[in-house]
């Protein structure tokens, strides 16, 4: 049995400068923070797993003061939950307006390893009702409820780099680690798949492009499609040999 495994942001959709950082940028003008952090800012902030974690550093002792946010931990543990989960709202309601189409190659492989029987997962440091709205749009809604594993969030101790994701992706398909593959898009993923003993597909976006990636099994502009995108490949330690688009049979070479 073939697994494949996506991340979510960078990997199903193109979400972070299109979707994540406005709904930020939305959200600190609706509780009236003095914040807006530009694209270039915010690329900086994508080391950081998970949106409440990226929230979290701007509470530094000067800018609680000058908000007039609480000084206990629990008080701003209950502010950053309300923030967090206005900027969750804000983002699927993007993704649901159509805001957010999945990246090229995408919806075809998710359908044609269904098809062909594989097991699929997604493993995300991204909140699940974001995660489940854009895995809707990219797989299509029947697709989707196909899935064999979502595990979003909070599920795992620590977040990317950290394998625990992973790790825990193992456990719940009950799955051997060479019958894996994951598709990430930074180097955090990347490092997360590979602590975890698994092989990894890169497939580059905007801001990860310029990342080392020397553990990816293969490194690709994007997955491709027939009709659209063509594939460039700019690293290959593996046995694939890509044409234009990525097939089952490249990820199949990337994972042995």
């Amino acid at each position: 049995m073939s697994v494949l495994i996506f991340d979510c942001d960078g990997v199903l959709a193109d979400t972070e400068r299109f979707g994540h950082l406005p709904a930020f940028n939305a959200t600190f003008r609706e509780f009236g923070l003095p914040v807006e952090w530009s694209a270039e800012e915010y690329g900086s902030f994508l080391r950081i797993g998970g949106g409440k974690e990226r929230m979290a550093t701007l509470l530094t002792p000067e800018f609680v003061a000058s908000a007039g946010l609480p000084t206990d931990p629990e008080g701003q543990a209950a502010e950053l939950a309300k923030w967090h989960a206005r900027k969750t709202a804000l983002y699927t309601q993007m993704v649901a307006d159509g805001l957010l189409p999945a990246r090229p190659g995408i919806t075809r492989l998710i359908a044609d390893a269904q098809d062909a029987g594989w097991m699929l997962a997604v493993a995300s440091t991204s909140a699940e009702a974001s995660v489940r709205a854009i895995l809707d749009v990219a797989a299509g809604s029947e697709r989707a409820r196909r899935f064999d594993l979502v595990l979003a969030g909070d599920v795992a101790p620590r977040k990317k780099p950290a394998p625990d994701i992973y790790l825990l992706a193992l456990e719940r398909l009950a799955a051997p680690p060479e019958d894996v593959l994951v598709i990430e898009d930074s180097r955090n993923g990347l490092l997360a798949a590979a602590d975890a003993g698994l092989a990894c597909l890169v497939t580059v976006s905007d801001y990860t492009a310029g990342e080392a990636f020397d553990e990816a099994a293969l490194v690709v502009t994007s997955l491709g499609d027939p009709a659209g995108e063509v594939t460039r490949v700019l690293a290959n330690r593996s046995a694939a040999r890509p044409g234009n688009w990525i097939t089952l049979a490249d990820l199949e070479a990337c994972r042995r």
